[in-house]
């Protein structure tokens, strides 16, 4: 093989590569009750109700949760009646924004907007928790997570959906996160 054609070949091969890299995380379209489908990560399992109620101990159970081989991954999508509609976007912002500011120890806003994906208005949060232990004598480490929580209304219910993961894999799932909210669609 010539030099040349050697260079060639290796510049393929590495074009190759970086549109492979590029390609985006792999998302299996998956529907959610009959008028939600999104893309669920590959390799992602869906709890069944009792790892459900473990994970998620609530009067009212999410409508899915979708978990990773390692179960520290988490999405989720959830439903519950609400008395705004969705003209209340920007008022439902700054009250989600409030709220989570008031359930952690710190937050990090990587993103707060109201966004469109496919043809759909949403309330988009994307941040990174710390809880800290405060109590007298407390000496737990914080516990950071990255989340992108993303809100829609339709009718009289919110729809919420959240992605979770430890902050410290943010670098790895955030790409995901963000592919998983741009799949979403309501019908």
């Amino acid at each position: 093989m010539t030099m040349t054609r050697f260079f060639r070949f290796t510049s393929l091969l590495l074009a190759l590569g970086a549109l492979v890299a590029f390609a985006g995380p792999k998302l299996k379209k998956t529907a959610i009750g009959q008028n939600i489908t999104l893309g669920v990560p590959e390799g992602f399992a869906a709890l069944p109700d009792d790892g459900i109620a473990a994970k998620y101990p609530a009067a009212r159970k999410p409508l899915a949760v979708f978990s990773n081989p390692s179960g520290r991954i988490d999405l989720s999508v959830a439903q519950k009646p609400t008395t705004f509609s969705n003209r209340d976007y920007a008022l439902l912002l700054k009250i989600y924004k409030a709220s989570i500011q008031n359930m952690y120890s710190k937050v990090q806003f990587l993103q707060e907007d109201i966004r469109t994906v496919n043809k759909r208005d949403y309330v988009a949060l994307e941040f990174v928790s710390t809880v800290t232990d405060n109590r007298r004598g407390g000496n737990l480490a914080p516990v950071r997570k990255y989340q992108f929580v993303q809100y829609a209304i339709e009718g009289n219910q919110l729809y919420v959906f959240t992605f979770v993961a430890p902050a410290e894999e943010q670098a790895q799932w955030q790409p995901t996160a963000q592919a998983v909210m741009g799949s979403v669609t309501m019908k």
